[in-house]
């Protein structure tokens, strides 16, 4: 029906003509909009559909929608929107651009106009062809906690009224788009069961401005690479209560789908990127205990949203649903909690390893990895990469960094995620600290050595580019000095590479039941 109302439209776009000759005009279609790519622009015409969750099916409401997406994207990427233009349909019948020579025609429908990038650099491509490298991934979650930082807060939306519309609004869409009613039944009571556990939580984020005007659609498809830079765009424009949201469930769009990708690695990475760069005015870690259920609800709205697409295209519902539906059970699932505590001298590659095991944890999301470089930084009011003088790491400051690590191990474990601490742990003190914190959780502790020679260390941390680690190899050489009493720990031989080291710590993982 959308394409007969819109049929005419749908031809003057597709013709090379209205594109300034630029052709051929590729077309791409989502379950919202057409886009039409030529030259060197992209228009962007919304579907006259209705569905439980959008309502585009006047002009009056596209036009809407045209005006609130270009205002809304031209805040995150100003580079890539143009504006919002009519198309016309003349006196003489034809059809054209709402420029002077529309005469006193009838607007037929509103598009917005973008600027067009390389296709090639959206990050759901990026994802297939293997090419989300850790630095990107790291450059990406700084860029949505800036997102996040800099969006405006509402307490009008968002809590555990705004989550409970989510969870009705997919119920909704399920039973429209034809899935299982058992199914959709089941994955909607893990859903209520989980807000209803939640509800004081997700009310104090909302008094307390985590609820923000995002992004609301932060999936793969919807980053690409403007000049290098990993660029949202395509934000959720057209109801304000989905898009004033908590920014952790901003963020879990994300996670959600590069887990759909088999990226559990990458969104491990980004999970705990966000969480190290964020402070009192972004996501905090405060939220984590919501994260499992805003994950899941993002898997839900994927996969009632590809069995729509799989109606609409009159095929059978498609494995991309079941394994959507999967990952929404698998999210709200219990995860065997522990703690994995990795210490040893600077230069070791205690940090190596502790990205390398965190994915292999239980959970859809791995390990909450905490490094006391990065908590050092952190109460500072730094990124982890900016250099600290030597003054901050005398003896009460050290003590102050390892109490600030007990106590996210704690808030961690309480929200129910594994834990990887990753620390120097040369005082028998501190190792013993960490393991009571996991005895009083009442979960697996497992604490790693690393043993390297002292020239390979040295070498390591002279070899080292934008880390948090400020120690040097004097650092290294003062360690040495120090008697680290007995090291009751699994002792690893971190000198033979990266693969065989994290080898070695995974069998001593998988032993302990992690």
């Amino acid at each position: 029906m959308a394409q007969d109302q819109q049929a005419d439209v749908i031809a003057f776009l597709a013709d090379p003509a209205a594109h300034d000759g630029d052709g051929p005009v590729e077309i791409i279609e989502t379950h919202a909009s057409l886009l039409f790519l030529a030259g060197p622009r992209v228009v962007k015409l919304k579907r006259a559909v209705r569905r439980p969750y959008l309502d585009y099916s006047t002009r009056e409401l596209r036009h809407n929608a045209c005006l609130a997406e270009f205002r809304l994207n031209r805040r995150i990427s100003p580079e890539l929107y143009r504006g919002v233009r009519a198309v016309w349909r003349r006196a003489d019948g034809t059809i054209t651009y709402d420029h002077e020579d529309a005469g006193t025609g009838v607007v037929l429908d509103w598009v917005v106009v973008m600027n067009r990038f390389d296709e090639q650099t959206r990050f759901d491509r990026l994802a297939r062809r293997g090419d989300l490298t850790p630095a990107l991934l790291i450059e990406l979650a700084g860029r949505i906690v800036d997102m996040h930082r800099h969006a405006r807060p509402t307490r009008r939306y968002g809590g555990a009224g705004g989550i409970e519309q989510v969870v009705a609004l997919n119920e909704t869409a399920m039973a429209a788009a034809g899935i299982d009613p058992a199914r959709a039944g089941a994955v909607t009571r893990t859903c209520q069961g989980a807000l209803d556990r939640l509800s004081g939580l997700l009310e104090r984020r909302r008094r307390g401005g985590r609820v923000r005007r995002c992004h609301g659609d932060l999936h793969l498809a919807n980053l690409c690479l403007v000049e290098g830079r990993p660029t949202p765009f395509d934000c959720l424009e057209f109801d304000p209560a989905l898009g004033c949201i908590d920014v952790l469930y901003d963020l879990a769009f994300l996670l959600m789908d590069l887990g759909h990708y088999g990226l559990s690695a990458a969104a491990n990475l980004v999970f705990n990127r966000y969480l190290d760069l964020s402070d009192e005015g972004v996501g905090d870690s405060a939220g984590l205990p919501a994260l499992p259920l805003f994950v899941g609800l993002r898997a839900v709205i994927r996969g009632h949203i590809a069995a729509a697409q799989a109606a609409t295209a009159g095929a059978t519902v498609s494995g991309d649903v079941a394994h959507y539906l999967d990952a929404a059970q698998a999210a709200l699932a219990p995860v065997r909690r522990g703690v994995v505590a990795i210490g040893g001298l600077s230069g070791s590659g205690k940090s190596t390893l502790a990205r390398a095991l965190a994915p292999r944890c239980d959970g859809l999301l791995g390990a909450r990895v905490l490094r006391t470089d990065v908590i050092r930084k952190r109460a500072a009011g730094l990124v982890p990469e900016q250099h600290l003088p030597a003054s901050a790491y005398d003896q009460a400051s050290q003590g102050r960094v390892y109490g600030g690590l007990i106590e996210q191990t704690v808030a961690a474990l309480a929200a129910g995620f594994p834990v990887i601490a990753d620390a120097v742990f040369l005082q028998p003190s501190e190792r013993g600290a960490i393991a009571a914190t996991a005895a009083a959780a009442g979960v697996p502790f497992l604490g790693l050595w690393l043993d390297i020679a002292g020239d390979q260390a040295r070498q390591r941390i002279g070899d080292r580019v934008s880390d948090a680690s400020d120690a040097t190899p004097a650092v290294f050489d003062f360690q040495q000095r120090i008697d680290p009493g007995v090291i009751e720990w699994h002792r690893v031989d971190a000198g033979g590479g990266q693969n065989q080291t994290a080898a070695a710590a995974t069998a001593l993982l998988t032993a302990a039941g992690f």
